[in-house]
């Protein structure tokens, strides 16, 4: 176990890192929202221009699962931190670019290929990103601490979302033709400063204990991909079902909202962008709670208390927000992503913890990345489709999202309780 100062500076770097790297990932999903359509796709009409930009968007979740298993496998060899740095890198980078990307009109179908190359790039880094992170928190803290100090790293999810939709809130405020214009970059380029301090950052801190002291030991597997899919089945595929409820409901509260209550309910975009900003900074508090909450109570009765709770508010939160009152459209998000958090907060810590620390890379990023195309990349997608033949009615999205919460309660009670369990 690492001294006190190491953990803290290891979770700190984690937070701030995954921070930038989520801010990243989220700008595109804002965009996809809000301007995509009609940069990269004008010839279509709105609802097929909104569904095409979010099918490059779930781009990068199917991406996630090849990152996932790449830097799984060299995490697994190598070790934690140089993954950290690698994806970071990756996440940055493609992000400037998209800022520079020429729009249809300047140079017609390449700019949405381009624009789908970028995202795949994107995907593939956060990808990778997870695992490393996670457990670099959790292989650095003790027994009794883990549930607490990996969902640091998962707060920085809502603080990457909170920052993405901060900046895109300012640079939509400007005139129309201006943000259409080069507006809509701003946040994109922003990036390059983001990069910086985390590469700064993540340099400085120390290589796992856990996989220092396990290396030294063992060899371990050759192909650690393979060794999960042999020893850890099981394992994988309930991690993967736990992911669907967190998953697909966080991407309906925070990406579809947007798009249904703009175009279908005629809402403000400042005020549904207000409304994910002030879900984020509670769920930068309960995060953290939830996770302590776990290493007390254990991973699974709090995992299912998140997903039984949102399996129950999947109509009332679109009842909220058809009401089209400003105080109901915030609530019903924040109530939401609360009950979001109460999954995210243990997760880190619960999905590490169902494998061994020479496949433990691979084993948690396999379980965790192979759900996001399934679950959230698809969720928006599958929700704007179901929105489009019920004639903008929620109902049949609402029966969706219970669907997959039901997934999730039946893998999360099959699961083993981890959190006493010794790395």
């Amino acid at each position: 176990m690492s001294q006190p100062n190491d953990i803290r500076r290891v979770v700190i770097a984690s937070f701030i890192g995954t921070t930038i790297e989520w801010y990243d990932f989220f700008l595109y999903g804002t965009a996809s929202a809000l301007v995509f359509n009609k940069l990269f796709f004008p010839s279509l009409d709105p609802l097929t221009g909104t569904m095409a930009a979010f099918a490059t968007y779930a781009v990068g979740f199917f991406a996630r699962p090849v990152g996932g298993v790449v830097f799984g496998h060299f995490g697994d060899k190598i070790g934690r931190k140089s993954m950290l740095v690698t994806t970071l890198m990756l996440m940055g980078v493609a992000t400037i670019l998209i800022g520079l990307l020429p729009t249809y009109h300047q140079i017609g179908i390449w700019a949405p290929l381009l624009l789908v190359a970028l995202r795949f790039i994107q995907g593939f880094g956060v990808g990778g990103e997870w695992g490393g992170a996670v457990l670099m928190a959790v292989e650095h803290g003790g027994e009794g601490r883990r549930g607490f100090y990996a969902s640091w790293v998962q707060a920085g999810v809502p603080v990457g979302l909170l920052l993405a939709n901060a900046v895109f809130m300012l640079v939509s405020s400007m005139d129309e033709k201006a943000f259409l214009s080069w507006g809509w970059r701003i946040p994109f380029l922003l990036g390059v400063l983001l990069l910086g301090v985390g590469m700064f950052i993540r340099l400085k801190i120390i290589e796992s204990p856990v996989f220092t002291q396990a290396k030294a030991e063992d060899a371990g597997p050759k192909v650690p991909i393979l060794a999960v899919l042999r020893d850890h089945p099981r394992n994988v595929l309930l991690a993967m079902g736990a992911r669907f409820a967190e998953n697909a409901f966080f991407y309906i509260f925070t990406v579809l909202a947007l798009s249904y209550g703009s175009q279908q309910l005629g809402l403000s975009q400042s005020m549904l962008l207000n409304a994910v900003l002030i879900g984020s900074a509670v769920q930068l508090v309960v995060i953290p709670w939830f996770g302590a909450l776990s290493d007390r109570l254990g991973r699974r009765p709090v995992y299912l208390g998140g997903a039984f709770f949102l399996m129950l508010f999947a109509f009332p939160f679109f009842w909220m927000i058809e009401t089209r009152q400003t105080t109901l459209v915030i609530l019903a998000v924040v109530i939401g992503l609360v009950g979001h958090a109460a999954m995210y907060g243990p997760q880190a810590a619960f999905f590490s913890e169902l494998f061994g620390t020479r496949v433990r890379y691979s084993g948690a990023s396999l379980g965790y990345q192979l759900a996001s195309p399934l679950a959230g990349g698809l969720a928006p997608l599958i929700a704007t489709a179901l929105l489009d033949k019920s004639g903008g009615k929620p109902w049949p999205v609402a029966v969706y999202l219970i669907f997959m919460a039901v997934i999730t309660l039946v893998s999360v009670w099959m699961a083993e309780e981890t959190n006493k369990k010794a790395l």
